[in-house]
């Protein structure tokens, strides 16, 4: 790989540590969005992951963003690389909508699943794209975020990089900490039902190399899960003051046989009144 600066996707994926990464992406988000069910799905970005490809909802759409090019520059007219884009990513049974991630054109509370790989990475103002994911959600709707861990290896790496121009991963701004993302889903309103850390082998750019580190694998999911290069983040859209309606069950005190209460309302009442 060249030591040229590793700005867009579709070059990095192509890359030893491109193909790392997004292979456990690709697993963690087969896994998780299996079991989620509903009738309309999002992917926000990166059209080079199929995130949505084990989900079950009948509308499923990947969206990308105008303002960014696909959360990647390119070299590229727009229009040749929309069309490309369009054709070589977008999978046969998904549609795929152009607009500008920070002002979704979807109703609010109408989408079941949002999946965002990388998208804050990419964005101008990722708090402003969170609101705008909480907004279209439905209650009890589930958002799943993939992102670089900026507490790790590669993040110090990519930390380095970019002071020197050559940064090791492809993202337009700072990698977000994953505690950092944990506070500001929270303040929207979402409760985090599952995190999980990734790819623990080190920055490396060859084949080679990585597999030598294949042990870390292992070791880190036990001894440095905090410390991946990579994580995935699933939370539910909670809205406070929701009440389940039904038949209200009223729970009556229960006394051994042959006893009664000592005084009953009725009864007292019926004593209070007696001449």
């Amino acid at each position: 790989m060249s030591n040229r600066p590793i700005i867009d996707w579709p070059a990095w994926t192509h890359s030893p540590p491109g193909r790392y990464v997004l292979q456990w992406e690709q697993a963690q988000l087969d896994h998780v969005v299996s079991d989620i069910f509903g009738y309309h799905a999002l992917q926000l970005g990166l059209p080079q992951l199929d995130a949505l490809r084990e989900n079950r909802m009948p509308c499923r759409g990947l969206v990308l963003d105008t303002a960014s090019g696909a959360s990647a520059p390119y070299t590229v007219p727009p229009a040749t690389r929309i069309k490309t884009l369009a054709q070589q990513h977008a999978p046969a049974d998904r549609s795929t909508l152009w607009c500008d991630l920070l002002d979704l054109p979807f109703e609010a509370q109408s989408v079941d699943l949002i999946v965002m790989p990388h998208t804050l990475e990419f964005t101008s103002d990722p708090h402003r794209l969170l609101r705008e994911a909480e907004r279209v959600l439905m209650p009890e709707g589930q958002l799943v975020i993939l992102g670089f861990n900026s507490l790790s290896l590669w993040g110090a790496r990519q930390s380095v990089g970019k002071m020197t121009g050559c940064p090791f991963v492809p993202a337009t701004h700072d990698l977000i900490a994953f505690t950092r993302i944990k506070d500001w889903i929270k303040l929207l309103g979402f409760d985090l039902e599952r995190g999980r850390f990734g790819c623990y082998r080190p920055p490396l750019a060859s084949d080679k190399w990585l597999s030598r580190y294949a042990f870390m694998e292992a070791a880190g999911d036990r001894w440095w899960p905090i410390f991946g290069a990579a994580y995935m983040i699933k939370a539910v859209k909670r809205v406070r003051g929701m009440h389940l309606v039904g038949p209200v069950k009223v729970k009556k005190t229960v006394l051994p046989p042959g006893l009664t209460p000592a005084a009953t309302p009725h009864t007292r009442n019926a004593r209070d009144h007696t001449p």
